[in-house]
């Protein structure tokens, strides 16, 4: 795959994707995640990438969002679908999705849709997403309790770049080997001639090491599985609560990651927990027995009445005797009680095994000190040893573990993508039930809308009015102030750019004409002056000269210049879109001006107001067909003619009714 054909992707950004596994399979599912695991790709980035990656694949060169408003109204939809997902995933996979010219990208995306609608987007499932992140690789880490040994310069080369997480020695013969094994747990020599040497210590020869670094350094498989360990484990609980599917063994899986702790060690073992804990401990235990011998000895002295002959103690003297020979000749029981009851303490407290024990034995000597002392050298090397076989029986547990895992690395990958993905569909179906949307109908002329609701606004989507509405061709929608006609244009533009993005609509019953772009117009804040009135003239030229079919929504044009002017302008405009075939929809306040002014049949829909009462507007929101909807004036008027009987409101009610 050309990754640099894709638009927005350089050099730089393709040889980043080129880092990943497996990047053509990643932008072929749109799977931002990935994408934005590449160095220097951020989430947003890798977005962009994956949208333009789908266009690209579609054959898309056109753009369906072809004003502000019409891409603020995409923003406006894909928000409220982000606001649905439970992950930054989610939120940042939806922005793939897109109001699309491809008739190929909006089915993909229809029947991800209607799969989606079909789930029931429980509670639990939500709960659990919350958990689920991107796997992520951690970073390398030193592992210093064990060695690689070669005597080939190349070889030591090989291993540097392959394994750098251990250090590489060069060795000349055994010799070399086995004073290596002095200060390493374990030494991996890389040469086969090592084959059958006898040395003393761990020395594994195993040429064939750097083919399989996991078995050097297992550290690297259990580290990516313990950075990822919570997402892990809530992937799993998205399975189990969504029902879904799993690629693996989820009971199997779950079990393998309860014999891995959060720093990437093995958990469970007991023995190797005990070599741990009295490695750990050997000093301070040491000192404590110690002291315990001594507490007991200074109890027995105090407890008893010692008496040395003059004579006894002259030859003594003479013998250049000290304490010790003093307290032999006198406390000779009391002290091997002593020093008996340390030795059991340092056995016990240790948890030591038989071997270990008696060594552990030769820390306290026969010879009679008064405080008991034991021997440093012995305990430092008692120390050392507990140390070696912990890190030897780490390492054989983490190999093993590091194997199972290895086997499931690419399974924990599908499992949290999944879970990922299911963030996406329960978002869609979140949205789907929220606005009590339906998968529309798409073909024909124009639009038709039963049931319409705009989601966009402020009020509560419950208190919102159904909207029943229909266009084909070119028509000028009236109606009051306030009376809905710009909530109209949103719902319209709503429906459009949701079928065009191959998702469901607010309506209970929907179709949209296959459309090549949206075109929606707000109303300017006040009148223009004359380059920005000219650049509005300009904007619709454009809009006229383009090609395919389109879609125009205009919000009170009529704002841009004086009044007759706006109406025979917008005539012009709207004559050129019906010659066109073009689908428009313009609200205005000029309505009949327009119609006057226009070459052409021009059809007026009407937001009808059923009156004030109580001072409140009181309007049916659906657009009647072929009417002119009244003014807020001739309401008014109307009112002052039911409450008053002045000829002069009858008067003015009579300038309405002569149109």
């Amino acid at each position: 795959m050309d990754l640099e054909a894709i638009p927005g992707v350089g050099a730089k950004t393709a040889a980043a994707l080129r880092e990943l596994d497996d990047p053509a399979a990643a932008l072929e599912r749109g799977d931002v995640a990935t994408l934005a695991s590449a160095p220097g790709v951020s989430a947003g980035k890798a977005a962009r990438i994956a949208r333009a990656a789908i266009r690209e694949r579609h054959g898309e060169n056109g753009e369906f969002l072809a004003t502000d408003r019409a891409r603020e109204l995409h923003r406006e939809v894909l928000g409220r679908l982000q606001d649905r997902a439970v992950t930054a995933y989610g939120r940042k996979r939806l922005e793939t999705f897109y109001p699309s010219t491809a008739d190929s990208r909006i089915e993909e995306v229809r029947s991800f849709a209607a799969a989606a609608m079909e789930r029931d987007p429980v509670p639990e499932v939500g709960e659990a997403l919350a958990g689920v992140e991107p796997l992520a690789e951690p970073p390398d880490r030193q592992v210093h309790d064990r060695c690689l040994a070669t005597t080939d310069a190349e070889t030591y080369g090989e291993a540097r770049e392959a394994i750098p997480e251990v250090s590489v020695e060069i060795v000349e013969d055994a010799r070399d080997l086995a004073e290596l094994a002095r200060g390493y747990s374990t030494v991996i020599a890389l040469d086969s001639a090592f084959a059958g040497v006898e040395v003393e210590g761990d020395v594994r020869v195993e040429p064939d090491a750097l083919e399989d670094p996991a078995r050097v350094v297992p550290e690297r498989e259990l580290a990516f599985f313990a950075a990822n360990r919570a997402s892990i484990r809530a992937a799993i609980d998205v399975h189990r609560a969504a029902g879904m599917d799993p690629p693996c063994d989820l009971d199997d899986l779950e079990a393998a990651l309860d014999r891995l702790d959060a720093d990437g060690e093995v958990a469970g073992d007991d023995e190797l927990d005990r070599l741990s804990n009295a490695a750990d401990d050997v000093d301070t235990v040491a000192a404590s027995a110690a002291r315990t011998a001594t507490e007991r000895l200074r109890e027995v002295i105090r407890e008893r009445d010692v008496t040395i002959e003059g004579g006894d103690l002259l030859s003594l003297a003479e013998q250049g005797a000290g304490v010790g020979s003093i307290l032999e000749s006198e406390l000779d029981d009391a002290f091997e009680e002593a020093v008996e009851r340390a030795r059991e303490e340092l056995i016990e407290s240790l948890d030591l095994a038989d071997g270990e024990a008696r060594r552990a034995r030769r820390a306290f000597p026969d010879r009679p000190t008064f405080p008991v002392e034991y021997d440093e050298e012995v305990i430092a090397r008692l120390g050392e040893e507990l140390r070696k076989a912990r890190n030897r029986r780490a390492t054989r547990l983490k190999r093993d573990l590091a194997a199972d895992l290895t086997e499931a690395r690419g399974d924990a990958r599908d499992l949290v993508r999944a879970a990922l993905e299911r963030d996406v569909e329960r978002a869609v179906a979140r949205f789907a039930r929220d606005f009590e949307c339906t998968l529309p109908d798409l073909g024909g002329d124009g639009f038709a809308i039963e049931g319409g609701r705009c989601f966009l606004l402020e009020e509560p989507f419950e208190a919102i009015e159904p909207v029943d509405y229909g266009v084909e061709g070119v028509v000028v929608l009236s109606g009051v102030n306030s009376g809905g006609k710009t909530s109209t244009l949103d719902l319209i533009g709503t429906v459009a750019v949701l079928a065009h993005m191959g998702l469901p609509v607010p309506a209970e019953r929907a179709r949209v004409e296959r459309l090549d772009a949206l075109h929606y117009f707000t109303k300017s804040s006040g009148t223009l002056d004359a380059g920005a009135f000219e650049a509005t003239v300009q904007d619709f030229g454009d809009l006229v000269a383009g090609e395919g079919t389109k879609l125009v929504l205009v919000d009170e044009l009529e704002s841009i210049t004086e009044p007759g002017a706006s109406a025979r302008i917008i005539a012009g405009i709207l004559e050129t879109l019906a010659e066109q075939g073009a689908t428009a929809v313009f609200v205005s306040h000029l309505a009949e001006e327009v119609r006057e002014a226009a070459d052409c049949d021009l059809t007026i829909d009407g937001i009808e107001a059923e009156g004030l009462i109580d001072g409140e507007l009181r309007i049916d929101r659906s657009p009647v067909k072929g009417h002119l909807a009244r003014s807020m004036p001739e309401l008014i008027v109307e009112k002052l003619v039911g409450e008053e009987e002045e000829a002069f409101y009858r008067r003015l009610l009579g300038k309405f009714e002569d149109r």
